[in-house]
């Protein structure tokens, strides 16, 4: 098993003031390439914090950076990972013309003085002695070093910190002949994962437990669970010499639980929504109040969305609800905002209005204020109004968590509900 580790700097991101992408994409990224992901840390920009967080390391085969790689003071990863890894930092002349060449643009535009680009220039150019070079997307270049010392040290991957340059870079560090003999050595293992919603965590625990008790051997798969936006997934990584098993695994866990078993193959409920809409030439509509345009945010991150997604409308004023997604007044002012004759005036009314084949009504109380005993928080009301009864429903949820996890669950919700619809209509 090739065990790698992930350490994210910058004080920005261990204060908060930004949120780290790159650990769980990276994390991903290694799973997929086989090779199990032992830890992840953050760390400021201090040498002595780093050299602590480096150390517990040691052991592991592979380590990816991610940030510190800029042209000022406080960007030291590559001198702490040169000074952990025993080797001497040279200034590369081919690299320093390279940063040259690209930052040079950047120098007429913003009228930034020769000498102090070229300072940073250098500093960035000056690398371990004998590390592989990965072309920069930005002005910082990547790193692949190999250690070749006595003491043992992983293989150091060290990528800049912006996503959008750590990405593309990714493939290049793969591509390079360190990684290229490390990834030759990673068992044929395949990731698979099953999700499951409308169950409880201690349900699937149970579930295990009992598929252990049949005779399914789970220890020989490395199998893990965990709820995200409502679901539960099951992350399994399944050696060449135990498909059967994983194979007697599925099978276990479709019968178990047929209804809340909704994907098998790792595809994820937006996806198949999508899918579903997309074979159909069916088109959707949204009304959202609680989740704010959160609903549409999902089906938009999927490329295509444009083929079936007619609009949506953030119905967040109850003077919105009626002139926008025409929601009539005395009925908002007979059963309140979050109710079900509301949700389902929403979805009505926004598929008629966006000429859809479907419509979707989100209405309720996020919180953390606004509640009462009648309609606490985290209600929240959610309809599909469809061309046929059976595609046009409602119903209510209660959620917990603050209100972030209340929004993003109730969309969650709705997936699910607009899936059965589709899958209904389809029948």
């Amino acid at each position: 098993m090739i065990r790698a580790g992930i350490l994210i700097t910058g004080t920005e991101v261990l204060s908060g003031a930004v949120s780290d992408r790159n650990g769980p994409w990276l994390a991903r990224r290694l799973e997929q390439a086989g090779v199990e992901v032992a830890q992840i840390a953050i760390v400021g920009d201090r040498p002595e914090d780093m050299a602590a967080v480096l150390e517990p390391m040691a052991g592991l085969d592979l380590l990816i950076t991610s940030g510190g790689l800029g042209p000022t003071a406080d960007d030291l990863t590559v001198a702490a990972i040169a000074g952990w890894l025993d080797l001497e930092l040279v200034l590369d002349g081919d690299l320093e013309a390279q940063i040259a060449r690209i930052v040079s643009a950047l120098r007429a535009r913003r009228g930034i003085e020769g000498q102090a680009m070229d300072a940073g220039n250098r500093k960035q150019a000056t690398i371990p002695a004998g590390a592989t070079v990965i072309a920069p997307v930005g002005t910082a270049p990547g790193l692949v070093i190999r250690p070749d010392g006595p003491v043992r040290r992983p293989i150091c991957v060290v990528l800049p910190g912006p996503p959008r340059e750590l990405q593309p870079m990714w493939d290049s560090a793969l591509a390079t002949e360190p990684i290229q003999e490390l990834l030759a050595a990673v068992e044929d293992r395949e990731l698979q994962t099953m999700r499951l919603y409308g169950l409880p965590e201690s349900q699937l625990a149970h579930t295990l437990r009992e598929a252990q008790r049949a005779g399914i051997e789970l220890e020989r798969l490395q199998v893990t669970t965990c709820q995200h936006r409502g679901e539960l997934e099951i992350t399994t990584r399944v050696p060449a010499a135990e498909r059967a098993a994983y194979a007697a695994f599925e099978r276990f866990m479709e019968d178990a639980h047929p209804d809340q078993l909704f994907s098998r193959d790792g595809s994820t409920v937006e996806e198949q929504v999508a899918r579903l809409l997309g074979d159909g030439g069916r088109t959707i509509a949204l009304a959202e109040s609680c989740t704010g345009g959160m609903l549409a945010a999902r089906l938009t991150d999927l490329p295509g969305s444009s083929s079936y997604l007619k609009g949506g409308i953030v119905a967040y004023s109850n003077e919105v609800k009626t002139a926008q997604a025409g929601v009539p007044a005395e009925l908002i002012e007979r059963h309140g905002a979050v109710s079900e004759e509301v949700a389902r005036a929403l979805a009505e009314g926004v598929r008629s209005r966006l000429d859809s084949d479907l419509g979707v009504g989100v209405t309720g109380i996020a919180g953390p204020g606004g509640g009462s005993p009648e309609k606490p928080v985290g209600l929240v009301w959610l309809a599909i109004a469809g061309p046929a009864e059976e595609t046009s429903t409602a119903r209510s949820v209660r959620l917990p968590g603050g209100r972030a996890e209340v929004r993003e669950r109730a969309v969650t919700v709705a997936m699910h509900m607009v899936r059965r619809a589709l899958l209904t209509a389809g029948a």
